[in-house]
Parts: C-alpha cells; structure tokens; sequence
C-alpha cells in the first residue's frame, strides 16, 4: 500500500516506460511509411478506430472497476479480521483467570495471523509480481514474508510440539484455528469458562474461518481470464490501429498550414498516438496491479502491517511492555 501523498509522475513514467517504447515504435514505423514511402493506402477511416477506442474504454473501465472491488473487499476483510482480533484479546484476558492460558491463546492467535499471511504471499500463476516493470519496483519497498520463514515467524509463538505439527499440515492457518477451537472445549470441559463464554468464543472461532475463507477465495479466484484476456486483447489492437486511424485526419491539417510545418503535420501522429495509447495501457497496468491484492506488489492490501498491529493490541493487553516496533514505510509503500 502507497502511505505517501500520491505516486510521483516520474515513478509512474518509469513504470510504464515500456509501453512507451513499445506504443512508439508502432507510432513510427506507419508514419514513416505513409509520409516517406508514400504508401497512402495504409491510412484507415478514423471511425473505425473511435468506434474500437469507445468499446476498449468500456471494457478498460469495466475491469478497473472490478479489480478496484477485489482490493477493497481484501481490505474490509482484514479490517474484520483486526476489530475481532482485539475481540477475541479482551475475551481471552477477561473470560479466563489462568494468565498462562491468556497467552497461550492470544499467542496462537498470532501464530494464526502468520500462517494466514504467509499462505496469502504465496505465488500463483496469474499473479503479476514476476513482470518486469513490476520486479523492478521491488527493490523500494520491503515484502516481510520474504524476508524470513514461515517456521521462523511461527517458533516466536507456538511451542514446539505444536510447530512440528502444524508444519505437517496442508492449512496451516487451518490447523491452527482448530487448536483453538479444541482449547476452548477443554476449558469448558474444566469447567474454567461457563457456557456462555464457551458459546462466545466458539463463535468468535467461526467468525475467524470466514474471515480466512473470504481472503483464501480472493487469493485462490483471479479475475475471470476470458475478461483480462480480452481486455488485453483490445488494447493491443486499439494501440496498433490507433496511428493508422490518425494519418489522414493530420494529413488534412496540412491544407491549412504555412510555413516549416506544412506538408509534415503526418510526423505529429507519433506524440500523438503514443500519448492515447499511454492513456489506454497504463489504465490496463493499474487496474493488473491492483487485481490480486495479497501479491506483494506495491499496492497490496497492508496485512503485514495490521497483524504487527494487532499484536502490538493484544500483547498490551494481556500486560506486555516488550512490544515489538510499527512497521515503517519504505518510500512509502507499506505491506
């Protein structure tokens, strides 16, 4: 996630400078042929490529709009997963008198925050972070889950016993809610919590599996591939007519022109083309960036973050002062 004010417009060119090289080459090459070779022919009807441009906008728009909701439903989801976080801290002190059992289960909540996050960071096919002018923009911005293992992260938490077990398993996350589920039985079977309190915290484990289902099903369904398919495919095509559909419409410019310009109005067909072009393909990048929003790239949903800070919450609240530091932006991109 962007922390900062805004991207500046030199990151965003260099982002995107690919497209430009690309969308250039193909400005140039029906210029020169048009205006040099003299190869009129080549020039199409510009309404040929309005009426392409007008459905590529639509489409273009659509998906943005789509893959904007997929992000802000990944952040509804862990903004949940927060707010019963600190609910499940107060129940964990307040429900039990036994401290040790407090922090057994606030600290496998941590556990279980970690395992969801790290399953989260797993790469899939469709994912987009591999790309070049993504790759590139990882070096301004730190992805946690990266940077150490998952049994790393998960040994601060859980004994070992429990590690080994968990390791071994498919879901780690999963596994780890259903300990804490089987806690809560033992308690009530102990008689250390009363039938209300097992309901509510039996309830508060139930809500924690469809937090982790409504993430897993962001993480585990791209955006449909036959509309990213023929999204991308549209754009290409419109970028690729667009230069032919501009020559003659410059070339009439030249009837009223005077001077060094006259006759070589066909040339602005180049900044032109690249400009609407540029328009077109950084709308498709953005709304590709912002698709799959538990990747690691740069406009991800910040649940490294807001695991640190529930933490930090809940850890307090069970009378902590060794608390772990926020983390920090890293040119203004937090995850």
């Amino acid at each position: 996630m962007h922390a900062g004010k805004s991207y500046k417009f030199s990151e965003f060119l260099l982002w995107t400078r690919r497209n430009i090289y690309k969308t250039l080459v193909i400005g140039i090459i029906p210029v020169v042929l048009y205006q040099i070779a003299g190869l009129k022919w080549l020039a199409i009807p510009w309404t040929v490529v309005a009426l392409l441009g007008t459905a590529t906008a639509f489409i273009v728009g659509f998906k943005n709009t789509q893959t904007y909701n997929r992000t802000w439903e990944a952040r509804q989801i862990w903004g949940a997963i927060l707010n019963s976080s600190r609910a499940w801290g107060t129940m964990s002190r307040d429900f039990l008198s036994n401290s040790e059992i407090t922090k057994l289960l606030v600290y496998r909540h941590f556990a279980w925050l970690t395992a969801l996050r790290y399953a989260m960071r797993d790469s899939r096919a469709w994912e987009t972070t591999n790309k070049a002018y993504n790759s590139e923009y990882k070096e301004f911005y730190i992805v946690p889950e990266k940077e150490t293992t998952v049994e790393a992260e998960l040994e601060k938490y859980i004994s070992q016993e429990e590690l080994k077990f968990i390791l071994g398993t498919k879901n780690k996350a999963a596994q780890l809610m259903s300990l804490q589920s089987k806690t809560i039985k033992d308690l009530f079977a102990d008689k250390q919590i009363d039938s209300y309190q097992f309901v509510e915290m039996q309830r508060m484990v139930k809500d924690f599996y469809d937090q982790q289902g409504r993430s897993e099903r962001i993480k585990n369904f791209p955006y449909p591939r036959q509309f990213a398919t023929i999204n991308s495919f549209f754009i290409k095509l419109f970028c690729l007519l667009l230069p032919f559909g501009m020559l003659k419409e410059f070339d009439k410019l030249n009837d009223g022109m005077e001077g060094f310009m006259k006759g070589n109005m066909v040339w602005l067909v180049i900044p032109f083309s690249v400009l609407i072009s540029w328009v077109y393909t950084s709308l498709e990048q953005v709304g590709e960036s912002t698709e799959n929003p538990f990747e690691g790239s740069a406009n991800d949903v910040p649940i490294s973050q807001m695991s640190r800070t529930i933490e930090i919450d809940l850890r307090e609240m069970i009378g902590e002062t060794d608390l772990p530091p926020a983390l920090q932006p890293k040119n203004n991109i937090i995850l």
